[in-house]
């Protein structure tokens, strides 16, 4: 159990996505960014797991088979890509549907941050894209208008750099 540690880390993440997201001009979304991991069922399962290098959440599937902080924290921030799902007008099940921009976005934001905190010193830019790959397959409810648009601001942030992708998500996403 690490309390400090999981404090520090959220605290730093958070940082970093209001820092972005202030960039963009998502202010409200970058002050009000995470904020449920500080509620109980959030928070004491990251102090319990915490690792400091990836997800406690991770831990708490792996031992139980299911996250019950993950479960809160999807469903209550707009910026995952899994609060956007619901069954489909056709009764063919449950699927992603299209994100607006403004949470892409902050989702873009996230997994910047993310990428940054959880790989320090050893960070580069390919890593929010290399991380989104992984899971690209097993992220079957992504919606595709969504998936691409993300793709591609993490392709800008690879290719070429931070402040272009800044400018391509302001102007071409944003519209601001």
């Amino acid at each position: 159990m690490d309390f400090l540690g999981h404090l520090r880390t959220i605290n730093r993440h958070r940082a970093l996505v209001r820092k972005y997201c202030f960039r963009l001009g998502l202010y409200w979304q970058g002050l009000t960014h995470d904020l449920s991991k500080y509620s109980p069922v959030e928070f004491w399962t990251g102090v319990k797991y915490f690792q400091g290098d990836h997800s406690p959440n991770d831990q708490q599937r792996r031992l139980y088979g299911y996250s019950a902080a993950w479960l809160h924290h999807k469903g209550r921030n707009r910026h995952h890509f899994e609060y956007w799902t619901d069954y489909q007008q056709d009764g063919s099940g449950i699927n992603g549907v299209e994100m607006p921009k403004k949470y892409v976005a902050e989702m873009f934001c996230d997994r910047l941050a993310a990428s940054r905190v959880y790989r320090g010193d050893a960070f580069n830019l390919s890593f929010p894209y290399e991380f989104y790959l992984r899971g690209k397959d097993k992220h079957l409810m992504l919606h595709p208008a969504t998936a691409a648009l993300l793709e591609s601001m993490l392709i800008k942030l690879r290719d070429d750099g931070e402040d272009a992708a800044f400018d391509y998500i302001r102007s071409e996403v944003l519209g601001k």
